[in-house]
């Protein structure tokens, strides 16, 4: 699609944990759509290999940063709109899991870091975003949670307390931010990234088998999707959480896998 006709002709869209994965793929559909596009991660060289695949890296801006941190939010917040003149979209996509195991084994350290980044997170950024453009100006946000918040599963337990945290923070934002910022949110599947590797790599068949449309996500299969979310086709669309996962949660109760 030309940017002549793109549904974000011209508009800032910030993605958090950018680099790779489900919230490269979003920043690539937007820059798509006609989005200038800033992408924040903790690694700059990824960062810098990102912007490379983007076919006008003059509509793309990149800038390392600690999403964990209130101070770097607020600082990233008034460096985008200092860079492109708004900040009319924000992609809370950054998250961790640092820990595997059951709930009362896990340690202070990982279960505080998990919640600055998946949870904490998130209240920051919109935070920096509504006072540094859209009190004034309106906007959106996405964030995205995971099915996880949805369900329980041995292992990943605070990881998915956390998105369901996200999915509460959603409804709360949407409904305090109203009507100048509409606030949705996105709970992926199973897709084919680094981060969620370890639950796909060496069993794809087998995972894919337990998913009735057959394979696991793609990025693209979300990105698609979340551009629908930040545009004006969706614009009496807010607090809400839409499930992108293949037809997971679908599963009846019972069913064996």
């Amino acid at each position: 699609m030309s940017r002549e006709t793109g549904r974000l002709e011209d508009r800032v869209v910030l993605v958090t944990g950018a680099s790779r994965g489900i919230g490269l793929a979003i920043a690539q559909a937007c820059a798509r759509e006609g989005a200038r596009v800033v992408l924040t991660a903790r690694h700059l060289d990824e960062l810098e290999s990102a912007r490379t695949t983007f076919p006008d890296e003059s509509r793309v801006l990149i800038r390392t940063s600690h999403v964990g941190s209130r101070e770097s939010a607020i600082d990233l917040a008034a460096w985008v709109v200092a860079s492109f003149g708004s900040l009319d979209v924000l992609v809370n996509n950054a998250a961790t899991n640092p820990y595997f195991g059951p709930l009362v084994d896990i340690d202070d350290a990982r279960m505080i870091k998990t919640y600055e980044v998946n949870q904490a997170a998130i209240v920051t950024h919109v935070s920096a975003a509504w006072y540094a453009w859209m009190r004034e100006h309106g906007g959106v946000v996405l964030n995205v949670a995971s099915i996880g918040g949805l369900s329980v599963e041995p292992g990943i337990g605070w990881y998915n307390v956390t998105k369901a945290a996200v999915i509460q923070l959603t409804k709360q934002f949407a409904w305090e931010l109203a009507p100048k910022v509409r606030v949705n949110a996105i709970a992926p599947g199973l897709v084919r990234t680094a981060f969620a590797r370890g639950l796909w790599e060496e069993h794809e068949p087998v995972v894919a088998a337990n998913i009735p449309l057959g394979r696991i996500g793609e990025p693209e299969d979300i990105a698609s999707f979340a551009v629908t979310l930040v545009s004006d086709d969706a614009s009496w669309v807010t607090g809400q959480t839409f499930v992108v996962d293949g037809g997971t949660t679908t599963k009846p109760s019972g069913a064996v896998s």
